[in-house]
């Protein structure tokens, strides 16, 4: 997929000090691209079904709407949907951080060769995040018909004295699905919640964790189980501020983490 291709809406870039810079963004095919894969579709279709399918129906539509409301559906199984919204964010992701480094009039190209991500010629940190995707198949009459929930939320950061660590969600972290992973100290703290705040905290917890795991190159099950049951009473206190980013010095990881609700976004630098 050819990032040239790709179009980036809602792109907001914060600087968090005078080393560390991140971008957010929701990322989606053109209208151009969206346009050819569906009219190939459509020649290699039966004449009789070609009169079904005019121009305006492809302009006024991008191929996942498309696709969603039954058309060609038979065709495009949810795991190929799935697998090409991952492709659309990982270039995505890349076109973002182009647009980061000329904002700041950096020229130079991503070393994708190992991790931590690094920039070739200034050696700048790089790292990136994306939602998933959520949906299920249609089990009722409609069958072969799929409803997919796209979240095409990317978001890069730039560090150029350390790793740093970024996380973009949007959907909440499952109670239960928590309860496996987390500490014991972390439990019992957010069992004290309300089950609203409960569960914000929940999410940016989990995010926190996420962000050390890029950084430290820890395992899932080993970084989820990091115990950072200190920082709830700080992350919760942020929570409640309306200012669109909140920032915290943790003494013990000698980390700040920055978080913006608004963006759903978390930042290690």
């Amino acid at each position: 997929m050819m990032v040239q291709h790709l179009l980036l809406t809602q792109v907001k870039y914060t600087q968090l000090n005078s080393m560390t810079w991140y971008a957010t963004a929701e990322v989606e095919e053109s209208r151009y691209l969206s346009f050819q894969p569906l009219l190939n579709d459509a020649l290699r279709l039966p004449f009789y079904h070609l009169s079904h399918v005019t121009t305006p129906q492809f302009d006024s539509h991008n191929w996942q709407s498309y696709l969603s409301k039954g058309n060609f559906s038979s065709h495009q199984p949810s795991r190929n949907i799935a697998h090409n919204q991952r492709q659309i964010q990982r270039a995505g992701v890349r076109l973002l951080l182009q647009q980061l480094l000329n904002k700041l009039e950096i020229s130079d190209t991503l070393d994708e060769s190992d991790f931590p991500y690094r920039l070739v010629n200034h050696k700048h940190y790089v790292c990136f995040s994306h939602t998933g995707m959520s949906g299920k198949a249609n089990t009722g009459k409609h069958s072969n018909q799929v409803n997919q929930n796209m979240n095409n939320k990317i978001a890069v950061v730039i560090s150029l004295d350390r790793p740093a660590g970024i996380d973009i969600e949007h959907n909440n972290v499952v109670w239960k699905v928590a309860k496996r992973f987390y500490s014991d100290n972390e439990i019992n703290r957010l069992l004290a919640l309300p089950t609203v705040e409960r569960d914000t905290v929940v999410k940016l917890l989990w995010q926190l964790k996420e962000c050390f795991i890029k950084i430290n190159h820890y395992t899932l099950a080993q970084g989820m189980g990091m115990d950072y049951s200190h920082l709830i009473a700080d992350i919760l206190g942020g929570t409640r501020q309306e200012s669109p980013i909140y920032i915290i010095a943790d003494d013990k990881t000698n980390y700040h983490i920055a978080i913006s609700i608004t963006q759903h976004t978390v930042v290690i630098f």
